[in-house]
């Protein structure tokens, strides 16, 4: 028998998957075809960009508890992530793309795995505030400094910014380049902010009202996340491309 599924979190994730791939869609556009839309790089297309991602990162941390091979599924998440660099370094290096956001979810789902025994330990809503803290503290460390977007609180030394291993940490030299950046810090944060939710819901028994109702093509696509990940750029692309080709023909 089926074990019933939390369909609201397929839901959630289906539509922020749509999100994504219209977002991805406008950016083959302007920086692929050289279409101008001047709003995609204002505040507008930026809170866009960051919505999708933090819905990923903290849903993919509420959900880490109720998965099963939790250390297969974070070693598929990180390996995808290689996989896609690997393309990217050989195929299009101008679209390089290090330390995705899958290599951000992949870091912290196997770092849970030796953190939960300590983790499940704490009161849920301390661990949620603590981590949100955390997350907003660090959250300007890739450009050098703690702090929240325009809040700086201080200047970080910048002999921790040397190479790729203090890139993938969250620490980039001034050389570093990538289309998609996430590094464990601040991002790793935000992924415990989700599992500690997920602790205040189970111990408030709020999951039941998760199950909901499945959206057709959306569930599916919640649910199959990680492939549509994998295959949704090259499949746009190559759309987009048909299209224009159509246009100018």
């Amino acid at each position: 028998m089926e074990k019933k599924r939390y369909h609201l979190l397929d839901n959630l994730r289906g539509v922020t998957l749509v999100s994504m791939m219209l977002y991805h869609a406008m950016w083959d556009l302007v920086y692929m075809f050289g279409i101008e839309i001047r709003w995609y790089d204002s505040n507008v297309g930026y809170v866009w960009q960051q919505s999708i991602c933090w819905t990923f990162i903290m849903l993919s941390g509420f959900c880490w508890s109720l998965g099963r091979r939790k250390l297969r599924r974070g070693l598929e998440v990180f390996g995808l992530s290689v996989i896609i660099s690997l393309v990217t370094i050989f195929v299009m290096p101008d679209n390089l793309i290090l330390f995705g956001v899958l290599s951000a979810i992949g870091t912290a789902m196997l770092v849970m795995i030796p953190l939960e025994k300590w983790f499940c330990k704490i009161n849920p809503y301390i661990g949620l505030i603590f981590c949100i803290a955390l997350f907003a503290i660090t959250r300007n460390v890739n450009s050098g400094t703690l702090g929240f977007e325009g809040w700086e609180l201080c200047t970080l030394p910048e002999t921790w910014y040397r190479n790729l291993f203090t890139a993938y940490l969250g620490f980039p030299p001034e050389d570093f380049w990538s289309c998609d950046y996430f590094s464990v810090f601040p991002w790793i944060f935000l992924y415990q902010t989700g599992y500690f939710l997920y602790k205040i819901f189970e111990k408030k028994d709020l999951l039941q009202y998760l199950f909901g109702k499945k959206l057709p093509i959306v569930s599916w696509l919640g649910r199959n996340s990680l492939i549509v990940y994998a295959l949704h750029q090259p499949v746009i692309y190559g759309v987009l491309t048909a299209v224009m080709w159509m246009l100018r023909g």
